[in-house]
């Protein structure tokens, strides 16, 4: 649920507004399987309310195969080199992004200052190589997205 900029600040409950962002993560078979070969994993669907967790202005896992997140995640996924975390922030919080290889924020909400880069707005994304490490400061109420990515894209 996405609620307007100002129920962040606000007790009342506000309207629903669904809001998507479909990925698909490849699942990771083990490491005794031969590259190429299904990984014998049946589908399967999780989900656990994170609402309280993102009002502390904070990155928050939402969903991790690694190791680093074991204890710390709401969902489970079948790859130990990809992450999701999400942030939702008042003006003034930010939020420093992981260090991975490869990393993707979304700005679902909002706006944010980048640092090094400017001003993000709600629908922007930005794409980092080899970096993190970057402070992402909101400029009103703002909900980020973050996936990290600690390995190659293979197909």
């Amino acid at each position: 649920m996405t609620c307007p900029p100002s129920s962040l600040t606000s007790t009342a409950a506000c309207s629903p507004t669904l809001m998507l962002s479909p990925v698909w993560v490849r699942p990771r078979p083990p490491a005794l399987r031969q590259p190429n070969t299904r990984a014998g994993i049946t589908p399967g669907y999780e989900q656990l309310e994170i609402d309280h967790d993102l009002l502390s202005g904070g990155l928050v896992t939402v969903a991790s195969g690694m190791d680093k997140h074991k204890e710390a995640t709401a969902i489970r996924i079948r790859n130990r080199h990809a992450a999701f975390d999400a942030a939702r922030l008042r003006p003034g919080q930010h939020v420093i992004l992981p260090e991975a290889p490869c990393l993707h924020l979304f700005i679902t909400l909002g706006s944010v200052d980048l640092e090094g880069t400017g001003s993000l707005n709600q629908g922007d994304a930005v794409r980092f190589t080899a970096a993190g490490g970057h402070q992402v400061s909101a400029a009103e109420p703002a909900e980020n997205l973050v996936w990290e990515m600690h390995a190659g894209v293979a197909v």
